[in-house]
């Protein structure tokens, strides 16, 4: 049942990417989670590992037109 409270954690912290807010996770399961999918949907992140966990911080897409 854990992988489901992560799962469900996951879908949060990308959710609040989406809305263009900063995220931060403990979990090495839960930070490899969120880097799977950010990679998946190809999302702009800056992700800065520390000690004690990771902060993902999204990035403005750099579109030329």
């Amino acid at each position: 049942m854990l992988i489901m409270n992560e799962i469900r954690l996951r879908d949060e912290k990308l959710r609040q990417l989406k809305q263009g807010r900063t995220a931060y996770a403990e979990s090495g399961e839960l930070i490899r989670l969120i880097k799977r999918e950010i990679e998946k949907e190809h999302l702009h992140v800056y992700c800065d590992d520390t000690r004690t966990g990771c902060w993902f911080i999204p990035m403005p897409d750099s579109k030329t037109s």
